[in-house]
């Protein structure tokens, strides 16, 4: 059992690991060099007065910084090659320490759920990794947001305790919902769900920051899109290496 459950977490977060790390470099880190320019000051977002309209019905104003991949382009210039580099590396290496020790809670869920009798194959395993990214990416980021570089945030301490408190209360609420039985265990899967939004995350008095909203909206809708299809390819090879071990014993 430990084996079976050791292979298919390994298995899942190599996969997991591969995909994020590409996905990341490819559609992702882009934006975050785009916020850590404002974030420094080597563009300024544009201070929110109107720009004017020329004859030809383009607008032009020589103090608002491009939105566009030259700041990302510039910014990752200034840096030093080594130091690129090195961050490359960490980066990598952080998601290989994060989604591995996913897919281990992932696949001690299946062994949770083996117990009462459940059978996991593959479609079971996606289902549960989409349930992970609704539990672990989703339902925080509806109430805090993934942060780009240049934005501000409410204290660190408030914001990971309410995190870990959804990350708990939507896992519990969805396990509830999927295989618990009876109008009562419905009614307290959805309070769970609902319960961190409820309580509400911890927020700053005003919004502020340097970095444009554009930007910190297109880096969050990306960061949870690779979350979802990272979370989707992690349930099912672990689900696949899961239902291939039952098979041989």
């Amino acid at each position: 059992m430990f084996q079976k459950m050791l292979t298919s977490a390994l298995g899942a977060g190599c996969a997991a690991w591969l995909l994020a790390a590409l996905l990341h470099f490819a559609i992702v880190q882009e934006y975050i060099l785009l916020g850590e320019t404002y974030e420094t000051g080597v563009a300024v977002h544009f201070a929110g007065v109107a720009p004017q309209t020329a004859d030809d019905g383009h607008s032009h104003d020589e103090g608002e910084a491009a939105h566009s991949h030259d700041a990302a382009e510039t910014a990752e210039a200034g840096h030093d090659e080594t130091s690129v580099s090195s961050r490359n590396l960490w980066t990598v290496a952080f998601f290989g320490l994060v989604y591995v020790a996913y897919a281990m809670m992932l696949v001690a869920g299946f062994g949770l759920a083996r117990a009462y009798g459940k059978v996991i194959t593959e479609r079971e395993g996606l289902l549960w990794g989409i349930a992970g990214f609704a539990a672990f990416q989703l339902a925080p980021a509806m109430g805090l947001a993934p942060d780009l570089p240049g934005t501000m945030a409410a204290d660190l301490g408030a914001r990971q305790i309410w995190w870990w408190g959804t990350v708990a209360a939507t896992a519990t609420g969805l396990g509830l919902l999927g295989y618990g039985r009876g109008t009562a265990t419905v009614a307290l899967g959805m309070a769970l769900l609902a319960a961190p939004h409820v309580i509400g995350a911890p927020e700053l008095d005003g919004f502020s920051g340097v970095a444009p909203p554009e930007v910190a909206a297109a880096f969050s809708a990306r960061v949870l899109g690779v979350a979802l299809a990272v979370w989707a390819l992690m349930g099912w090879v672990a689900g696949y290496l899961w239902s291939r071990a039952d098979a041989r014993s």
